[in-house]
Formats: structure tokens, C-alpha cells, sequence
């Protein structure tokens, strides 16, 4: 769907169907980040790592699940937030997600954890964030639909 040049276009949007599907979006994040964690743990026995208080300490599996859940909601809350009230919306949430995403998968490089953690750990997350993005603009674009005032 384009968006128009015209500031009298609206979206309506279908916010059960865009919720449902942000949920379902959550699912398949905290899926991937079980996945993810699963690979680069079980099959390359690398350590994935967060910070807390500023220590590298290893990642919970099922903080990374729950992380990646809510950040899927929060992109649908933004998307929901976009679509009523932004000019460009498809625009702003490509650019806000894809700058969340770039933030997600330096930040570990900024610790002083070891080479391949920093690498297993930025995998994992940008899958993750693609997951979320994909997932969450696809099923805003099947719930909302352009309506010119």
C-alpha cells in the first residue's frame, strides 16, 4: 500500500486484527530468541550475554523470550500510534524499528565480552528484530486500509 502525498489520507484500521497479529508476532519473537539462544549455545557453545548494573552476566532464556515478546508489542503500540497520527506512517516505523534493531545488535559490541559472544549475541538479536519488523508491518498492512477524506 503507498503512501499518499495527500494529507486528507486516513487510515482505518481493523485494531483486533492488528493486535491479534502483534501478539502472534510476540510469539514468534520469544520463538526465535528460544531458537536463537538454543543454536548459539547448544550448537556452537557460545555464551549470549546481557547486561545488568553494567556486568556482562549470561542471558536467562527465558528473559531474552520475554524481552523479545514485549518488544513486539511495543512495535505494534507504535505502528497502532503511527498509523493514527503520522504522515508517513509505513515510513517513521520503518525507520524507528530499523534504528532500534541497529542499537540492539551493537550494543553488544560495546562490552568487553569476547569476540564470539558479541557476534552470538548480535545474531541473535537482529533475527529477532527482523522477525518483529516483518511480521508486525505485514500484519499492519492487512489491518489497516488508506481512506481519502
Amino acid at each position: 500500500m503507498a503512501e499518499g502525498s495527500r494529507s486528507s489520507q486516513r487510515y482505518v484500521i481493523d485494531a483486533q486484527k492488528l493486535w491479534i497479529g502483534g501478539l502472534m508476532a510476540g510469539l514468534v519473537a520469544a520463538g526465535v530468541a528460544i531458537v536463537g539462544l538454543l543454536i548459539v549455545r547448544g550448537v556452537f557453545d557460545i555464551k549470549v550475554f546481557t547486561t545488568n548494573d553494567g556486568q556482562v552476566v549470561n542471558a536467562s532464556l527465558w528473559w531474552y523470550a520475554v524481552v523479545s515478546f514485549v518488544a513486539a508489542l511495543f512495535a505494534t503500540g507504535l505502528l497502532h500510534l503511527l498509523l493514527i497520527s503520522a504522515p508517513s506512517p509505513w515510513r517513521f516505523f520503518g525507520w524507528i524499528v530499523g534504528l532500534g534493531v541497529a542499537i540492539a545488535v551493537i550494543i553488544p559490541f560495546t562490552t568487553d565480552a569476547e569476540l564470539s559472544a558479541k557476534v552470538g549475541t548480535a545474531a541473535i538479536n537482529l533475527a529477532i528484530g527482523i522477525a518483529v519488523y516483518s511480521i508486525v508491518s505485514g500484519v499492519g498492512r492487512a489491518a489497516a486500509s488508506a481512506r481519502t477524506f
